[in-house]
């Protein structure tokens, strides 16, 4: 006799059930394989397969078969059309059939083990917002469950909806996942081609000599110490290197040692834990932990204070250390690229800068010439950078030979990174096809006539015994302009860096370099 059941009870039961495995994994295969034993556990079906249908060739192939004997648990395909599964997949209505030994295909696959009793199957379609992808197919006792065959369509029908979205969530999260790979690979190639010695452009003996130690270094872990004035393209070697040498494939994370205040460099380095100090509500990973696998390049580490730079050395020997506030010890694998564009030398017979730890980074140091010491690059720079400019703002500017020529003479301060700025400014502000001389910045047309004594015959500055002086003459123009611009700004060293088209940084180096006394705007004359 029959089991009077509540059919909404068996029904909300089994939905709910077979939801919470359905969101309970990304993973298809489980959670389906979870779904069957729902229906076996609560509504007594023993025979269950979940047939999907392939979505560029729509043949269908059993996805999950549970209950069937070991020769149906093999994988089987299908056509739409045919057999039941075919039908049901092809009209996408369901089908049910209370006795399948009327069924020769189905009692076939179907072992029964009580043939007195009577065996039925039910077939519901598997649909998504806009197809049908699959069946539910199931075979049980009618004897023996608690519910009509309508109440058993209705039942299949929501689960199959519910297995159709999380068919649809699991063919969509695949479709993203292999698509972030792809880009991946593709940002890879890309920052490889990016970063490749090829862009790095140079013609002169001292880029020569720079390439050449690049490509022995690359395939190494040895730590590299590039030096130069800011602005002569030491963080480009440097990636240059990473993206060249087997570490490509992980972090190149990059620290500016200057930008950060002594209390929150250590932080930076090695991290924290929580409740380290006030503030840290989290524990935080320093950037030699992000690094672990790739390579950590130390900008400006002339600027690391005394008291960092003991447990930086510690990092640079053992490649351990520990957060702030915890006292496990963590181990990584990383590679050092540190550079620097002060006189370490000098800062460690003042005491500003440990000998062990200087001797530690300067395993292979590479020079960079600053831009007045390669003059022979500045013409394939200025093509350079009006070739990449002109593609980014849709134009076709170009220089005169005057304005060329005098980029030849030009000391530039700020190096590579001002001669980029300059070839900016003058590509974006041009309101004609040729720059002039009259285009140039303040600080190029302010040194165009003072390079020349007299203007209409273009005769040059000599020295007191009547020789050509041009390094003497830069110099001293060099020294002038700065002047001039801390009297223009009001000697607001800022507002000064901007007018020159450098840094903050390089403007109080001259400053220092040339003995500048910086005055009050009051005590002008």
């Amino acid at each position: 006799m029959r089991l009077k059941v509540d059919t909404k009870v068996l029904e909300l039961t089994t939905i709910y059930e077979a939801s919470k495995e359905l969101t309970s994994t990304l993973n298809l295969k489980k959670s389906l394989d979870s779904v069957m034993n729902i229906l076996d556990k609560f509504i007594d079906m023993k025979y269950r397969t979940v047939v999907l249908s392939n979505p560029e060739t729509r043949e269908l192939s059993t996805f999950v078969a549970l209950g069937i004997n070991e020769e149906e648990k093999k994988l089987r395909t299908y056509r739409a059309g045919q057999g039941i599964i075919g039908k049901v997949f092809k009209s996408g209505s369901p089908i049910n059939i209370s006795d399948i030994r009327d069924e020769p295909s189905l009692s076939d696959q179907i072992k029964l083990y009580n043939e007195n009793l009577n065996f039925s199957y039910i077939c519901v379609p598997i649909k998504t917002s806009e197809k049908v992808i699959g069946t539910l197919g199931v075979a049980f006792y009618k004897e023996k469950v608690s519910f009509f065959m309508d109440a058993g369509v209705r039942i299949l029908s929501m689960v199959a909806s519910l297995i159709g979205q999380g068919v649809e969530l699991s063919y969509m999260v695949e479709k993203e996942k292999q698509k972030l790979i792809l880009e991946k690979i593709s940002l890879r190639q890309q920052l490889k081609t990016k970063h490749s010695l090829e862009n790095v452009i140079g013609q002169g003996d001292g880029m020569k000599e720079i390439f050449e130690t690049v490509h022995r270094v690359a395939a190494t872990t040895a730590t590299v110490f590039p030096r130069g004035e800011s602005g002569t393209g030491k963080e480009l070697i440097a990636r240059a290197i990473h993206y060249n040498s087997p570490r490509a494939k992980k972090p190149f994370i990059k620290i500016n040692c200057t930008a950060l205040p002594e209390t929150l460099l250590e932080t930076e380095l090695f991290g924290h834990e929580k409740g380290s100090f006030t503030g840290a509500i989290h524990e935080r990973k320093g950037r030699f932990e992000l690094a672990d696998g790739g390579t950590i390049f130390l900008d400006e580490t002339g600027d690391i204070p005394v008291s960092t730079q003991m447990k930086l050395l510690r990092v640079l020997q053992e490649r351990k250390f520990e957060r702030l506030g915890s006292s496990k010890t963590i181990s990584i694998d990383v590679r050092v690229i540190a550079a620097t564009n002060q006189d370490l030398e000098k800062a460690m017979v003042k005491g500003g800068f440990r000998e062990d730890l200087y001797y530690r980074l300067n395993v292979i140091p590479i020079f960079h010439p600053p831009l007045r010491e390669r003059k022979e690059d500045i013409p394939i720079l200025v093509e350079h950078f009006l070739q990449r400019f002109n593609e980014e703002n849709n134009k076709r500017i170009g220089i005169s030979d005057e304005v060329m020529g005098l980029m030849l003479e030009y000391s530039w301060p700020g190096n590579v990174r001002q001669l980029e700025n300059c070839i900016e400014r003058l590509v974006i502000m041009a309101d004609r096809d040729r720059v002039n001389v009259e285009d140039l910045p303040y600080e190029i047309r302010t040194f165009s006539k003072q390079l020349h004594n007299n203007p209409e015959t273009g005769e040059i500055n000599k020295d007191a015994s009547g020789n050509f002086s041009l390094t003497k003459t830069v110099k001293e123009m060099e020294k002038e302009l700065i002047i001039k611009a801390l009297q223009k700004c009001g000697w607001v060293k800022s507002r000064a860096a901007t007018l020159l088209g450098i840094s903050s940084r390089q403007v109080d180096y001259r400053i220092n370099k040339y003995g500048i006394e910086i005055k009050k705007p009051w005590e002008e004359s």
